[in-house]
């Protein structure tokens, strides 16, 4: 059994006994990261390094004690180090204890953490044990906790076709737990043996910029980068806790890899007159847009545009609506195909996300300076979907499925690529002439409509019917919020 299940199994398997007092996955991973951190930062001092927490708020303050004392003294090194900006700010950002038992507290800081030495561990090792939790921690779908989560396996196809640099800076405005981050880390790394020092100064440390809204989720970000050996303790921080569509950062980047967080509609939740709690859209609007909306993920792919340097790479995950959608939709491709090269479109499966209902795609573009004549010339689409089938348990994306996506795309050379079954070209012509700039095209037959004998199995059917339900059901509510939010009384219509 390796080093890293050894770990990531101990770990799991205390969290069983906490979930009795009503601690969730997610929460158990939040208390981990304080412990980790506070136990590595005390590994470093004790190497000779530089003191990073204040004293008499470290590991060994919590050493001393037991049973409240030790619960009362927790509270308040949490509450301690949540004010700076730098990475330690991130990860202590409004930290709370979660524990309520202080003997499983204990337990878990003088067994579990205290017992292993975790910087003689390898980044590989520890940072894979720590990625096993977040992993596990996206399966438990029950409370939504995946949503955050991009499959492992995209990650890396979307990286080998990106081919980032160890020269560039790399931006991902809706991070999550990071997962694009170490994947162009350790493309880098194993594609560029021989880097000079500044190269390796930076890719460690400057290489990456990220935004992600959610605390939680920006200090998981924040200590799997630290435990992959990306940046430092005393950082300034690259993880902005903030919503990145708020406004233009006014920093620009090389390349953008980035899963936008599904939903269709940005919304607030307030409460009216008559004292009704309403979500009502929140409309973005940016001088740097092409158009005002309140639909998230057309505003992320405007906003994406926005980040780019000119000759920037962009990769975004998109759900369908971006490709057909009306209105802004429809203007914001126009102006996408016009103003920069939108050369590929990967058309994803159904049955790779945790969050269920997603038909989604990659859509890759460069930015380009401005032009008269339109910088697409030709969009290359891959068709993933039609007659492939996955579920998350019993049949996951792999990475080898996505083997053929890679050679297609001739990462380097795409001057080179050929049409094939799965694989066709759209002339920019062809693309302005559809209903709506409709970027939503198909022309692969669907062998299960034609053929019982080419059924998915009874498993894999219920799987997409719910898939399918569940999409519908978004967008029910999206047309009900909408309603609400010009005065329509969805209760009594």
């Amino acid at each position: 059994m390796s080093d890293t299940k050894v770990i990531v199994d101990k770990l799991w398997n205390y969290c069983d006994i906490l979930r009795d007092d009503g601690l969730s996955y997610g929460d158990y991973l939040e208390q981990l990261t304080y412990l980790l951190f506070l136990k590595m930062a005390e590994e470093q001092r004790e190497l000779g390094l530089d003191r990073i927490m204040p004293e008499g708020y470290d590991w060994p303050s919590l050493l001393g004690r037991k049973g409240e004392a030790l619960e009362a003294h927790y509270i308040a090194i949490l509450n301690h180090l949540g004010g700076t900006d730098d990475l330690l700010g991130v990860i202590f950002r409004k930290a709370q204890n979660r524990i309520q038992d202080p003997a499983k507290l204990e337990r878990l800081i003088k067994d579990l953490i205290g017992q292993e030495t975790w910087m003689t561990l390898g980044a590989d090792v520890k940072g894979d044990a720590y990625e096993g939790l977040l992993e596990r921690n996206a399966a438990d779908t029950k409370s939504g906790a995946g949503q955050y989560f991009t499959p492992r396996a995209l990650i890396s196809a979307m990286v080998d076709v990106m081919q980032p640099s160890p020269d560039m800076r790399i931006c991902d405005p809706a991070c999550g737990t990071g997962g694009f981050f170490l994947a162009a880390f350790d493309n880098i790394v194993r594609n560029n043996p021989n880097l000079d020092p500044d190269q390796k100064r930076h890719i460690r440390s400057g290489l990456f910029t990220g935004w992600e809204i959610v605390d939680n989720t920006a200090r998981l970000c924040a200590m799997n980068l630290l435990l992959h050996g990306i940046e430092s303790p005393e950082s300034d921080s690259p993880i902005h806790v903030d919503d990145a569509l708020r406004a233009d950062p006014g920093e620009r980047f090389d390349m953008v890899l980035t899963n936008p967080p599904f939903g269709k509609k940005s919304s607030v939740q307030i409460v009216t007159a008559e004292g009704k709690a309403e979500r009502q859209s929140l409309t973005v609007v940016r001088d740097d847009f092409w158009a005002s909306t309140s639909n998230k993920q057309l505003n992320f792919v405007q906003h994406v545009k926005t980040l780019l340097k000119v000759e920037g790479t962009a990769a975004v995950v998109v759900p369908d609506n971006v490709l057909f959608e009306g209105g802004a939709g429809e203007t914001i491709r126009r102006k996408l195909l016009h103003e920069c090269d939108v050369h590929t479109l990967l058309r994803l499966p159904t049955g790779i996300f945790y969050a269920q209902g997603v038909k989604a795609n990659v859509l890759f573009f460069d930015r380009k300076p401005g032009s008269d004549t339109p910088w697409t010339e030709d969009l290359w689409i891959y068709d993933l979907r039609t007659n492939k089938h996955f579920t998350l348990k019993t049949n996951s994306l792999a990475r080898a499925d996505l083997d053929d996506f890679v050679e297609c795309y001739k990462p380097g050379h795409r001057g080179k690529r050929e049409e094939s079954e799965r694989f066709h070209r759209f002339s920019y012509d062809e693309l302005i002439a559809r209903d709506k700039a409709s970027l939503d095209i198909s022309w692969l037959r669907d062998e299960s409509l034609e053929d019982t004998d080419n059924l998915p199995a009874p498993g894999v059917i219920a799987a997409e019917i719910v898939e399918d339900l569940q999409a519908a059901l978004e967008e029910f509510t999206a047309l009900a919020e909408s309603l609400q939010a010009i005065g329509v009384d969805v209760e009594e219509a």
